[in-house]
């Protein structure tokens, strides 16, 4: 399989990327769920939890909550299911394909889905209690207006979790995770979503997306306080968290 820099067109150019990844994940939305459990080997639960673990929703467990760049809402679900969560919380994607794939989910749970853009929030100021990214932000056209748009929903020292993809950095973990990532994974993607490019487009994504410690500095510069990070699983994802000052 030919390198990245062999491929500069997988990931699109600033003004189309908006357009570029909405038609992307329509078309992958039916194996979306099946193909990050299966990619991840399950991982991706796990972290999943460690990010709602990290919120701090039990300061105000009958608050209002926002899940942005929701996806098929697996990280709503798993904060609307916490024992002694008594609140509600708001899917927003701007796919409505994959929202649509994730309501078969919502059975009985205080989620509601909204079809929104991440960079033009339909949400007043100062309207959550919280605010969760799971693996969103990367795919953002403009990283840092998104970022400022959380922070102007989310209510003064409401916290906001972000959890992303990212590089491991020890060898010989590094050079082996690599290989799967750029090699296998897009193959093994590209069998099953039926879709080209997608599964080469998160390796180039990943790759080309601010390390954790140059995201921390963006949120703070976006407007959030206690910015603070730590890396999961050797390295392949990050968490990020911060108060809206």
């Amino acid at each position: 399989m030919p390198t990245p820099s062999a491929h500069p067109a997988v990931l699109p150019a600033r003004e189309e990327k908006a357009a570029a990844v909405r038609r992307m994940f329509s078309s992958i939305a039916p194996r979306y769920d099946l193909l990050n459990h299966l990619l991840s080997a399950n991982v991706d639960r796990v972290w999943r939890r460690r990010a709602v673990d990290r919120l701090g929703w039990e300061r105000a467990p009958a608050g209002t909550y926002l899940d942005n760049c929701a996806g098929t809402l697996d990280l709503a679900v798993e904060l609307a299911r916490r024992d002694g969560f008594r609140g509600r919380v708001v899917g927003s994607d701007f796919t409505f394909a994959m929202l649509e794939r994730g309501t078969p989910k919502l059975e009985k749970l205080s989620i509601e889905p909204a079809c929104a853009d991440a960079l033009t929030l339909p949400f007043g100021d100062a309207a959550f209690d919280g605010a969760t990214v799971g693996f969103g932000v990367r795919n953002l056209a403009d990283l840092d207006a998104g970022l400022r748009e959380m922070a102007r929903v989310l209510k003064p020292r409401a916290r906001l979790v972000i959890l992303e993809f990212t590089t491991p950095s020890w060898q010989p973990f590094r050079a082996l995770y690599l290989g799967y990532f750029l090699r296998v994974l897009p193959l093994v993607g590209r069998m099953i979503s039926r879709h080209n490019t997608a599964y080469t487009y998160l390796p180039e994504s990943v790759r080309q997306f601010p390390e954790p410690a140059e995201l921390a500095e963006k949120m703070r510069r976006a407007g959030f306080a206690g910015v603070g990070w730590k890396t999961l699983s050797g390295g392949i994802a990050a968490l990020h968290w911060g108060a809206k000052s």
